[in-house]
């Protein structure tokens, strides 16, 4: 999934590789990248829309305030992509509106 992106980097020294599917599609990103950096450097935005009106959002404030980078990971819907770095085999699904929830996503009260 290798696009060009706006999303460019500070000369740093290099890192190793690691492979993650974004919707789908193979992507190498960098090793200590946060999911929401790997996004932005694959073009992959919108990285959701809003659950009212549809609107598309990406990436912003890249650390944890925002909450604009919600992303599903490895099956975890709603977690905040600039927080959590990328591993080998991560697989990352862009969000479409509200999340849906299963009878698993419920706790019983203790």
């Amino acid at each position: 999934m290798q696009t060009d992106s706006p999303f460019n980097r500070l000369a740093t020294t290099p890192a190793g590789a690691v492979t993650l599917e974004i919707d789908g599609q193979p992507f190498i990103a960098r090793e200590g990248d946060s999911v929401a950096a790997a996004l932005l450097a694959a073009g992959a935005v919108p990285s959701r829309t809003t659950p009212v009106s549809a609107s598309p959002r990406a990436p912003y404030c890249m650390m944890g305030v925002c909450f604009e980078c919600l992303v599903e990971v490895d099956g975890l819907a709603n977690v905040q992509g600039c927080m959590v770095q990328v591993i080998e085999g991560m697989k990352v699904r862009c969000q479409s509106g509200a999340r849906e929830l299963t009878e698993g996503d419920f706790h019983e009260a203790v």
